[in-house]
């Protein structure tokens, strides 16, 4: 709006027309020796204050400050409404400036210092721009999918300068790798690997940077990381491990050929703690040697070791984890097709 918008009597529109005409100088006018200087460009960040200088001289018989078509100031007379804009008390008589506090986007642009010598007007230009500090305005949410599966994730940003965006990846296991930069990032066929957490980073080096995370989690059958076969002396304590590693986390259950062992029955104990299960003997026998066979499973899918329990001297397979006999698919086939039921 402009300025005799804000008043009432048509008289003073006049006025701020007559002044307009007074100080107003067509574009490009250059300062001359004795007149007001050409300023260069002042850059400021958005929230700080603008000092807009112009100096003059003792021949300078009207002076006034304009932002576009708007007086801001004529001689002492404050004609802009906007609170923030203040006149300088000035320790020169030489020097007429303004400040404008808490400077925002709409404020940039060309000023105008028109002064009048020798009733001849003249003018100096500053251009105010505003630098604003890199700032995420929208990010993907956290994201759940299948491993295999295509994931798209979206960091926007806004910025003067234009903001710059970088990926960053953080592994569940301790690893950082910077990916890519872009508002986009497309990871195909993802796998469990690429899950955890996504940092996206904009920046544009007028502040610190802005940083927003996404966490992506990739759902992926059971894989048996660790079942080891054990030998145990009659009479002690005896216990197998089985540890697997699935998203979500994998449910045990174990079995002696084909018969399925229930914790607290036979004396046997079954502990899980995470992805790890244990079957553990207090009393080992000679009944209880033989092949047990360690089930994980998930709604991804489902796996299974082999872990001998062994007396002193008997021979066995060191690594534990083997392929399970005839008998043991047809277990496996059984328990998979009652466990996928479930869901």
């Amino acid at each position: 709006m402009g300025i005799c918008g804000y008043l009432a009597v048509p008289g003073k529109c006049l006025v701020v027309l007559g002044l307009k005409l007074l100080f107003l100088v067509p574009a490009g006018v250059p300062a001359r020796s004795g007149d007001s200087v050409l300023k260069d460009n002042i850059t400021v960040r958005q929230g700080d204050s603008a000092v807009l200088k112009c100096n003059v001289d003792s021949k300078v018989s009207r002076v006034a400050w304009l932002n576009r078509t708007t007086i801001l100031f004529a001689g002492n007379e404050k004609w802009s409404l906007d609170p923030r804009v203040i006149l300088m008390e000035n320790t020169a008589v030489t020097e007429y400036s303004i400040k404008i506090q808490n400077v925002d986007i709409h404020d940039e642009g060309p000023y105008v210092c028109s002064i009048l010598t020798n009733k001849k007007p003249k003018s100096t230009k500053v251009h105010l721009i505003v630098q604003v500090p890199a700032r995420i305005t929208n990010i993907s949410k956290d994201v759940t999918v299948n491993e295999g599966s295509n994931v798209n994730l979206m960091c926007l940003a806004v910025g003067r300068p234009e903001a710059n965006i970088v990926w960053n990846h953080h592994s569940p296991r301790g690893t950082h790798k910077i990916l890519t930069e872009g508002e986009h990032l497309e990871l195909k066929a993802i796998t469990k690997e690429q899950s955890g957490t996504y940092e996206c980073i904009a920046s544009n080096d007028i502040s610190n940077p802005d940083v927003r995370t996404v966490q992506v989690t990739v759902n992926y059958p059971p894989f048996i990381s660790k079942a080891r076969s054990t030998g145990t002396p009659v009479g002690q304590k005896g216990v197998l491990q089985c540890e697997a590693s699935a998203v979500p986390r994998a449910d045990f259950e174990w079995y002696k050929e084909d018969r399925r062992l229930f914790n607290g029955l036979n004396g046997v104990k079954i502990e899980n703690h995470g992805k790890q299960s244990m079957l553990i003997f207090f009393n080992v026998s000679e009944e209880d040697y033989g092949n047990y066979t360690c089930v994980a499973m998930n709604t991804m899918g489902i796996t299974n070791a082999s872990i001998i329990l062994y007396g002193p001297g008997a021979m066995h397979d060191v690594n534990g984890a083997a392929v399970l006999p005839r008998a043991s698919i047809c277990l496996l086939l059984t328990v998979t097709s009652f466990y996928l039921l479930k869901f």
